[in-house]
């Protein structure tokens, strides 16, 4: 089956989005709940930090001060879990393809003057002030609904060019390989086998240090950057 214009499925891609995030913007970032209170939903997005972050500092920070860290997140919707990177880590930057999900997050993050959340075209990393340079980047349940893998390396390429050499970048794809993505579907994204994932960290510049959950939803992934 041949793919669809680029730029069509870009526009999908940020049509449907906009459409879920009106719709029930925190049931669409989580899943678990259909309705959110702010502590519910928030707590759920400190929670993530605790088992993502908290847990991996060794990694991410590599010796630095968390509070002397630039971190950038991919797919940041409304802002659940870059309102607890940003008591941790001196600035966030949190891109997503949705406006509507970056109009709700500039309202999470209006007393964070260190978060700055920014709608980018769903690809790369352009809509960056030019020459700035990211300690760690980081992305979860974004990925995975993504249905072409070109659009899953160009940002693997991007974060490549912002990250600092040896800086990480975390962050999880679909691993369940049994799934069947299409092109037209912008919930359920193109699955990675290991091998895959290996190949695509190569490719880029990228020494695929360790790998979590070959073969389910959530495979995590840690792409260190290799020295210049």
């Amino acid at each position: 089956m041949p793919q669809p214009d680029l730029n069509w499925q870009l526009q999908k891609m940020r049509k449907e989005w906009d459409a879920r995030a009106r719709e029930n913007a925190r049931h669409y970032v989580n899943t678990a709940r259909a309705s959110w209170t702010d502590a519910e939903f928030f707590s759920s997005g400190e929670q993530t930090v605790a088992e993502e972050i908290l847990t991996d500092m060794t990694n991410i920070c590599q010796g630095r001060n968390p509070q002397e860290m630039r971190v950038l997140e991919i797919g940041c919707g409304v802002g659940r879990v870059t309102l607890p990177l940003s008591h941790l880590f001196g600035e966030v930057y949190g891109v997503d393809i949705s406006s509507e999900m970056i109009r709700q997050a500039a309202v999470t993050l209006a007393g964070r003057p260190n978060a700055h959340p920014l709608q980018n075209n769903g690809m790369d990393l352009s809509v960056l002030p030019v020459g700035i340079e990211f300690d760690f980047a980081f992305s979860t349940i974004v990925f995975q609904h993504i249905p072409r893998r070109e659009v899953i390396e160009s940002y693997v390429r991007e974060v490549h060019r912002v990250l600092r050499p040896g800086a990480l970048f975390k962050f999880q794809v679909q691993g369940y390989t049994a799934v069947s993505s299409s092109p037209d579907n912008t919930w359920l994204g193109v699955p990675f086998t290991d091998e895959e994932a290996v190949d695509m960290a190569n490719r880029n510049g990228f020494e695929p240090r360790y790998r979590i959950g070959a073969g389910e939803q959530h495979f995590w992934l840690w792409f260190f950057k290799n020295p210049a």
